[in-house]
C-alpha cells in the first residue's frame, strides 16, 4: 500500500475526521481507512498479522475536482445518463464529494437541490443518514442520486432508503467511478461514467 495514503490518512485522523470522514476523502473504503491508520501504529505489526489488507482501489479526480469547467463537463455527461431513466425534479447530492456534481447538474437540468448526509460522516453513527433541512424537501419528488465513487454500495443504499422513506421517488443514481460494478440498487439503476472491474 502506498506510503503517502498511510500518511493522509493518518494525518486526516489527526485532523479529527472520522473514519467515514475520510474514507470519503481519500475514495476509499472504511475498511481500507481502518487499515491505512494502523499502519502507523506501534501495534499494527501485530494486527497486521491478523487481518488481511483490504483490496481497495483509492480514487485520486483532483484533475476534474480542481477545474470548474472539468466538473460541469463531468457533470453534464453524469445528468445525461441518467436522464435515460426519466426526468428528476430534485437532484440529491451526496455530501461531501458528490454536492459538487449534484449543484451543477441540478443547473443544468433546471432541478431542484438536496443534500445528503451518510452515516459514515456522522460522530455517532445512527441507523440512517439524514437529508438537509436548507435544501429541497423531498416529498412526491422524483430525485437523481449524486456522489462520486461506490465503494461498497451502503452509502447509496441508504440514500434511496432515507429518500424512499421521505415519500420521493429514486430514479437514478449517478456516480463519476463504481468500484464494485452495481448495475442496480434496491430497483434503482446505477449509471456510472468509469466502471472499476477486478479481473483475476
Amino acid at each position: 500500500m502506498n506510503t503517502k495514503l498511510i500518511e493522509k490518512a493518518t494525518e486526516l485522523r489527526n485532523k479529527g475526521l472520522t473514519t467515514g470522514e475520510i474514507a470519503d476523502e481519500l475514495n476509499i473504503s472504511k475498511d481500507t481507512t481502518n487499515w491505512l491508520v494502523m499502519q502507523m501504529t506501534p501495534v499494527s505489526k501485530q494486527k497486521q498479522k491478523q487481518k488481511q489488507k483490504p483490496d481497495d482501489f483509492a480514487i485520486n479526480w483532483k484533475s476534474i475536482g480542481a477545474s470548474s469547467s472539468r466538473m460541469r463537463d463531468i457533470s453534464s455527461a453524469l445528468a445525461d445518463m441518467a436522464l435515460e431513466e426519466g426526468v428528476p425534479d430534485t437532484i440529491v447530492g451526496i455530501t461531501v464529494s458528490g454536492v459538487p456534481f449534484a449543484t451543477i447538474m441540478a443547473d443544468i437540468l433546471d432541478a431542484e437541490l438536496s443534500v445528503f448526509h451518510p452515516i459514515k460522516h456522522m460522530k455517532n453513527e445512527s441507523a440512517q443518514g439524514s437529508i438537509s433541512n436548507n435544501f429541497a424537501n423531498l416529498k412526491g419528488k422524483s430525485v437523481f442520486i449524486v456522489d462520486d465513487v461506490i465503494t461498497s454500495g451502503s452509502t447509496i443504499k441508504d440514500t434511496i432508503d432515507v429518500c424512499k422513506s421521505l415519500g420521493a421517488t429514486p430514479l437514478a443514481v449517478s456516480v463519476l467511478v463504481d468500484k464494485k460494478g452495481i448495475k442496480e440498487i434496491d430497483d434503482v439503476p446505477v449509471k456510472s461514467l468509469i466502471k472499476i472491474n477486478k479481473v483475476g
